[in-house]
């Protein structure tokens, strides 16, 4: 199917998102929750559920390929957990967009995942997730987060060692946030500041950089050694520390010069970025967004339980939904702030919705 080739990057401003929220998909949407074999058992029990989206259906992604995602790919995460004391579960579920994943693969996750809310009975709260830009939240679920090229269809797991594509894998973060993405295979992707795995098939290396931190080097190894278990121990490991070896050492041979200097996310853009305040109101008749506060004067205050509020904090969005709010400005809170996104410098962040009195920690404390 056309709709599904994989290959360039996808433009997220050209996402097109006008089904999202509509009469159609929400009565669609009822008729095929409780029909979709996928969602059965799940939230039933606390912990991490996912899924992959393939050709336009959910499949259950194997629990041993938790926390590795393909750019090339659209998943739905689910988190259960309780409260104590109470014994009600309670859910989080995000759907997570690899930076190649087609629009038929974003819409669909987009979709389901207003479909398994509606199957717990809309008790979750939702999230927006896309790649190499996950909330604090999401990055919790998981020991490391392993960002891969391609599809999960040409993926590494159980290929044969003698048959494996080469990958070099960035590490990079601190404490709980080391993060493993698939980098290009030259020289220039390389940083003293962090820690990389060279990964041959039967032979790997674990390239430490000379500024790298204990807890990149930790979780490379953590990386290298379940790599070697995954192939039966038969590859060969060696660790090389980027101050003791010289220029000529045979790991930098399978790295050819001529590619490009990984681009350093500016986090202090984003970090300056100013608080916007956008209320979403059908009153006139029409469902129309304006500008409430921005900068210093947004306050907690300004947000009207009768209403819809989208929350640009800079490094996420919020949508609040307030108890009062017609279903017209429930079901379009999403659609709103994503359309919003794409008008702004920062598109990709992550968007979660939070209903009144079901405010999230990360939303009370942006204010």
């Amino acid at each position: 199917m056309a709709g599904l080739v994989k290959g360039k990057d996808y433009d997220w401003k050209d996402s097109n998102l006008s089904l999202f929220g509509s009469d159609l998909e929400r009565n669609v949407k009822k008729a095929s929750a409780e029909t979709e074999e996928a969602w059965q058992g799940a939230g039933s029990n606390v912990g991490i559920q996912v899924w992959r989206i393939v050709k336009f259906k959910v499949t259950h992604w194997p629990k041993e390929d938790y926390g590795k995602f393909f750019s090339g790919d659209s998943y739905i995460i689910l988190n259960t957990y309780k409260t104590p004391p109470s014994d009600e579960l309670l859910h989080d579920v995000h759907f997570w967009i690899g930076s190649k994943s087609t629009q038929d693969e974003y819409g669909t996750a987009a979709y389901k995942t207003v479909e398994l809310d509606t199957f717990l009975d809309d008790k979750p709260v939702q999230h927006r997730e896309v790649m190499n830009n996950e909330s604090d939240l999401f990055k919790t679920y998981f020991k490391m987060i392993t960002l891969m090229e391609g599809g999960a269809d040409s993926g590494f797991r159980h290929v044969k060692p003698t048959e494996y594509t080469p990958h070099l894998l960035h590490f990079q973060g601190h404490k709980k946030n080391v993060k493993a993405t698939d980098v290009p295979l030259f020289r220039e992707s390389l940083n003293s500041g962090d820690v990389f795995i060279l990964d041959l098939g039967l032979d790997i290396y674990q390239w430490n950089g000379s500024s790298c931190n204990k807890d990149e080097r930790f979780k490379a190894l953590q990386y290298l050694q379940q790599l070697k278990s995954d192939r039966g121990g038969k590859p060969k490991v060696e660790t090389l520390n980027e101050a003791d070896i010289s220029s000529s050492h045979k790991f930098y041979t399978h790295l050819p010069e001529g590619g490009d200097a990984l681009d350093k996310k500016d986090d202090s853009a984003v970090a300056a970025a100013e608080k916007v305040l956008l209320r979403l109101s059908d009153e006139s008749g029409e469902l129309v967004t304006t500008e409430v506060a921005r900068g210093g004067d947004v306050k907690r205050a300004l947000l009207d339980p009768n209403d819809v509020f989208i929350f640009d904090t800079g490094t996420h969005c919020f949508v609040w939904v307030g108890k009062g709010a017609s279903s017209q400005e429930r079901r379009k809170g999403m659609q709103y702030a994503h359309n919003y996104l794409m008008k702004t410098d920062h598109p990709l962040i992550p968007v979660s919705i939070v209903g009144q009195s079901k405010e999230t920690a990360s939303f009370n404390s942006a204010f």
